[in-house]
């Protein structure tokens, strides 16, 4: 029989095959899942990720591409585009299975087990709380109008609690963990595309096809826009660098085509799908106001079922980031349980979402943070990529999980430092790239306002990484 395995958080041991069943608190938190525990199917993984992607938050992105006074065939060649990086997102799951740990522990390989620390706190951590606060942000602006159908004025009080509500459910299924996931967003997935299947038949018939703005952009106008557009859309599968963290419970055998093929089709389908729903509404209404827009072309019974959905697909994206969240916060070294860390992510969301509701503008926060976040998360996930390009997959989850000074991915100093260059590096020019309403970078503005900090991040980190790792024996 197999042994127990204890938690490093403090965790009692869990059984084999105990440790993850859906309607269970579970059991692991960063630790190796070893074989005896491993369970399901590749398939599986689509539900996972579509249910997240039938997105309000997309719906928001498509119509900023035509606010940005894009036409509409651009705007859904971008769309299409930047949507593409799910294939990394794909890659990057593979690694799961083959650790049997999630994407913040194997990520030492990459950073050294202190720089990975670093790392996390903020391409981890700080950024999945931040999309912790805009999600419920998005899902707390549904409910609100929610409130109004059934004749409920949300004053500040009202506001204050329907968050903290939508935060508690959230919150519950990450407690609850990855069985639980897996279980819930099949149906899930199948609810939230019948409601948003409809709604795109109302947005179609009344959208125009032909769309073009009054006054349309040309040269550096037109550039600037497709790349500040491009790097909207690419944000969203590029702040998952934790895809591992859904897959690692496979069986180390699945076939890493089958994990990376059915987690970008999940995603990407949904996100194209409600991208470009986003867009086409743009072409006939005013999408600043998204939520208030639709409701003019859609009927007095399908508006709550509409917002409704929103709330539902928010919470179950927010579910993936909370618990991912709470990894990250075990992985830079806190000692907490998985289920205390996710709750302490959650309350600092929800202040956050507080302050995107009630003092600042939402659309602009959203537009803000995505835009700068590129500088960073582009060129970390080129680095989680390249690694596993380079190691061929082959990773050891027990040599991983080890953090003493003797161990294989201590590197000098608890640091690799060829991660932390090429993160550095590719960070570093990006930021420079950026072309933003909150900041423009020196060679953005010599470049006549265009931002190419999405693909100058991803290739010079991608590039600076393999360069310096090549001629290292990779860690079996």
């Amino acid at each position: 029989m197999a042994s127990t395995i204890p938690d490093p958080q403090g965790q009692a041991p869990a059984p084999p095959h105990a440790a993850d069943r859906a309607g269970r608190v579970e059991a692991r938190g960063i630790d190796f899942i070893p074989e005896t525990e491993r369970h399901g199917r590749p398939r599986e993984l689509f539900a996972v990720w579509a249910a997240p992607n039938v997105s309000y938050l997309a719906l928001v992105i498509g119509g900023a591409l035509v606010l940005m006074g894009l036409d509409l065939v651009q705007a859904l060649v971008l769309t299409v585009l930047g949507n593409l990086f799910w294939i990394l997102v794909g890659l990057l799951a593979v690694s799961g299975p083959a650790a049997g740990a999630p994407s913040e522990v194997i990520m030492r390989a990459m950073y050294g087990i202190r720089g990975n620390r670093v790392n996390i706190a903020v391409n981890g951590w700080f950024v999945s709380v931040c999309y912790l606060a805009l999600n419920w942000a998005a899902a707390s602006l549904a409910a609100f109008g929610l409130l109004e159908e059934i004749g409920v004025h949300p004053g500040t009080p009202v506001k204050v609690v329907t968050i903290v509500a939508i935060a508690a459910a959230t919150l519950a299924i990450s407690v609850y963990g990855h069985a639980t996931i897996v279980k819930l967003y099949g149906p899930l997935t199948c609810v939230l595309t019948v409601a948003f299947v409809v709604l795109s038949g109302y947005v179609a018939t009344h959208a125009q096809w032909d769309y073009r703005p009054q006054h349309a952009l040309h040269g550096a106008a037109l550039w600037a826009a497709l790349s500040a557009g491009l790097a909207l859309v690419a944000s969203g599968p590029l702040s998952y660098t934790n895809s591992a963290d859904f897959s690692r419970y496979l069986p180390s055998g699945a076939s890493p085509k089958a994990i990376a093929g059915w987690t970008a089709l999940g995603a990407f389908i949904p996100s194209v799908v409600f991208t470009a729903l986003g867009a086409l509404a743009g072409t006939v209404l005013d999408m600043s106001d998204p939520q208030t827009a639709l409701a003019t072309i859609l009927p007095s019974w399908f508006t709550p079922v509409f917002l409704l959905s929103v709330v539902l697909g928010t919470i179950a994206n927010n579910a993936m980031t909370a618990y991912s969240s709470g990894l990250a916060l075990q992985a830079v070294g806190v000692r907490l349980r998985r289920s205390r860390s996710v709750a302490l992510d959650g309350t600092l969301g929800v202040a956050l979402t507080l302050y995107a509701l009630l003092v600042s503008n939402f659309l602009d926060t959203v537009n803000n943070m995505l835009q700068l976040m590129v500088a960073l998360l582009g060129p970390a996930m080129a680095i989680y990529a390249a690694d596993i390009l380079l190691r061929r997959n082959r990773y050891d989850g027990r040599a991983l999980s080890d953090e003493s000074r003797d161990a294989p991915f201590w590197y000098r100093g608890g640091v690799n430092r060829a991660g932390a260059v090429a993160l550095l590096a590719g960070a570093a020019v990006a930021s420079q790239c950026l072309n933003t309403t909150l900041y423009t970078g020196e060679l953005a503005k010599a470049a006549d306002g265009v931002d190419l900090s999405l693909p100058s991040g991803i290739l010079i980190s991608a590039a600076v990484y393999a360069a310096l790792m090549r001629g290292r024996r990779a860690a079996a």
